[in-house]
């Protein structure tokens, strides 16, 4: 499944997608990670020095190899130039499952070890001096969107995405992609702002959204939360010594981490598993459609010189029983 943590900057969204990242791989599940931030957080969260941190490989500065694995032999799609980041897939394209070996991972993914486990983790790549006045850090994660459109993942799989802060999601369908979101909010106007925000702007796509409370210290901080964000509100974290080791580049052992933060997590994953039974694929696939089409009108087809229109495959859902080519 898919599952996105979102929230304003600061609020501890990268912290706590680490942390459920760290939960899953504890419990030997397969997990993709992703980190679609503009502030690149999310190596250093799961235990990667500034070095090795540097060294992954951005995932928009392979976009080209990305497009052409994904195009594969889709006769609606003349050419991997025409392809722009919501792009849908259709018959002949090729797909990403979470468990397997494809060139895209080969060239974006890396391993990282946790406590004896591994995930996977990808990056968009940080925003550099070269984009400074003329680029968009959209661009960047539209590498990340046209992975999530053309990926299939089944139960028992995960995909979590660090997301950029705030409401930023929301210049893409990228908000759509998920089975769940999980925002984190602390107790503060300011917090609760962003949660208002992004459940107004999500209202009528079927976002199944759940607040994390950070930074909870006291029963007052609570009542605010409940009072503010009502049935929203899933669980709360307070201060963590685990934590705050592991900031420090000394993390312990992660089965060491405080339990009502461990009680916190199981929720979180228990939400999530849940979450998936709701999956509608035939809407997934209608959403992605309509931002493709979106996305064709106001820019897509005056930048690719072509009818973006023409790539959707009217009779094409995608689901956990297509097969794509070889």
């Amino acid at each position: 499944m898919k599952i996105a943590f979102v929230g304003k900057g600061g609020s501890g969204k990268t912290t706590l997608s680490s942390l459920f990242i760290r939960h899953l791989a504890a419990a030997g599940a397969p997990v993709v990670a992703v980190d679609a931030d503009i502030n690149q957080h999310l190596g250093a969260a799961l235990g990667l020095d500034e070095a090795e941190a540097s060294a992954l490989p951005a995932m928009g500065e392979h976009l080209p190899l990305i497009k052409n694995y994904l195009r594969g032999s889709n006769p609606r799609i003349s050419s991997a130039e025409t392809m722009i980041k919501t792009t849908p897939p259709g018959e002949g394209s090729r797909l990403l499952r979470v468990r397997e070996d494809n060139p895209v991972y080969d060239a974006c993914a890396r391993p990282v070890e946790l406590d004896g486990s591994a995930v996977r983790l990808m990056v968009t790549g940080p925003f550099t001096d070269a984009d400074l006045g003329v680029a968009c850090y959209h661009s960047k994660t539209g590498a990340v969107e046209l992975c999530l459109n053309h990926l299939v993942d089944g139960r028992d799989e995960y995909v979590v995405v660090d997301m950029t802060a705030g409401s930023d999601s929301f210049a893409s369908g990228m908000f759509t992609r998920f089975d769940i979101t999980f925002l984190v909010a602390e107790p503060t106007r300011r917090g609760v702002s962003v949660y208002r925000q992004y459940k107004e702007y999500a209202a009528g796509y079927g976002v199944a959204l759940k607040v994390i409370g950070n930074k909870v210290h006291g029963q007052d901080d609570l009542d605010f939360l409940r009072a503010e964000v009502g049935d929203d509100l899933l669980v709360t974290v307070g201060h963590s010594d685990w934590v705050r080791a592991m900031e420090k580049g000394r993390p312990p052992r992660f089965g060491f981490l405080e339990k009502p933060n461990l009680r916190a997590l199981r929720v979180l994953r228990t939400t999530a598993d849940a979450a998936y039974e709701h999956r509608d694929w035939e809407r997934y696939t209608r959403q992605m459609v309509h931002f493709h089409l979106k996305n064709a009108r106001s820019w897509g087809n005056e930048r690719t010189g072509a009818d973006l229109a023409a790539q959707v495959d009217p009779g094409f859902v995608l689901g956990e029983g297509v097969v794509a080519p070889a």
